[in-house]
């Protein structure tokens, strides 16, 4: 069994998948820009909302988050609009 995958804090904002808050119209363009991005490494970043408290106690019985995991929420549009920048399995 493979061990579990860790996140590489070194790696860097390689390329943004989809289109920006600002051009998705779902920013106030001062505090809140949720985005979406591929690392040099392979790995995505995205940026929402933390609701970890809000969903935490009510998480799927298979779901698990680790005591450094959080869980963020952006809208729908912006994970739709990012569907072309994501490469196939």
């Amino acid at each position: 069994m493979a061990g579990s995958w860790k996140a590489d804090p070194s790696a860097r904002f390689h390329r943004r998948l989809g289109q920006s808050a600002g051009e998705l119209g779902v920013t106030d363009g001062k505090l809140e820009c949720p985005d979406i991005w591929q690392l040099d490494n392979g790995d995505i970043a995205v940026i929402g909302k933390d609701l970890t408290e809000h969903y935490g106690p009510r998480l799927p019985d298979d779901v698990r988050l680790a005591p450094d995991e959080r869980l963020v929420v952006i809208p729908g549009r912006m994970l739709s609009s990012a569907k072309a920048d994501i490469p196939d399995a």
